[in-house]
């Protein structure tokens, strides 16, 4: 009696061992990966409590959360032959936790490598003009390929961002005068403009001037008038000749 009991002990004890090592709690953002004797099982264990037959099934793993990995600057040189410093930043998570797990040895590696690659082959495929002033363009072009290349790996390539690019200092010059000599064309461009609108309004105002001469003899005065204002003791006038001429005229009229 007394060897049974303990015998029932015993299995108690080792019962109460297998059951806590078989289960596994899996938080919302993790899934779990299953070997049961090293043969991979197509559907992992998700969020809650899930009972794994140890020691012939074992438990991996696997975060399905958003990781962010920087990309090192990478040397490359344009399509335009000139050699510029970019480096950048990419978000990218698990779609599917086997194929990450089973597909590549380590995917958070991998990824990064890749984006090294990738980062500098792509980048490489545009001019400087369009690296800085399309971004939208050259960060679309680095997630399709990653994301193009890591779907084999249950990873997907949410965004690429590129953040700085470091260019030569000859460069940088070159630019400034660029912006320069561009801000002096439209500075040119709208002064030109101003005038040719100016000399439009004029030969408008001309054109109503000419059809109705009184109209000049009150501008005039209506020039006066506000010279006048300015309290100035001396005033300089000119005296339009079809003013003159008005007033002879008048005045010969009246001697006849």
């Amino acid at each position: 009696m007394e060897i049974s009991f303990i015998a029932i002990i015993v299995a108690v004890i080792i019962g109460l061992i297998w059951f806590w090592n078989s289960i596994y709690i899996i938080k919302e953002w993790e899934r779990g990966v299953v070997l049961r004797l090293g043969r991979l099982r197509p559907d992992a264990k998700t969020a809650g409590i899930n009972l794994v037959f140890w020691p012939i099934e074992t438990l991996y793993r696997m975060p399905l959360r958003i990781e962010t990995m920087a990309v090192p600057p990478q040397d490359i040189i344009t399509r335009d032959n000139v050699s510029v410093k970019v480096d950048a930043v990419c978000y990218f998570q698990v779609v599917d936790a086997n194929s990450a797990l089973s597909k590549v040895a380590n995917y958070t590696f991998a990824t990064s490598q890749l984006a090294q690659t990738v980062l500098r082959s792509a980048v490489g495929q545009f001019e400087l003009d369009e690296i800085l002033s399309e971004r939208d363009k050259v960060n679309a072009r680095l997630q399709q390929i990653l994301d193009q290349d890591t779907e084999a790996w249950g990873i997907k390539v949410i965004k690429v961002e590129v953040k700085q690019v470091d260019i030569p200092e000859e460069m940088r010059r070159a630019i400034a005068r660029q912006a320069e000599a561009e801000r002096e064309r439209r500075a040119k461009v709208i002064h030109a403009d101003g005038e040719f609108q100016a000399s439009t309004k004029l030969a408008q105002a001309a054109e109503i001037l000419g059809k109705q001469p009184a109209a000049i003899q009150l501008r005039y005065l209506q020039t006066l008038t506000e010279i006048g204002v300015e309290k100035n003791t001396t005033i300089v006038f000119p005296l339009p000749i079809d003013i003159i001429n008005t007033v002879v005229e008048a005045l010969g009229g009246l001697k006849k």
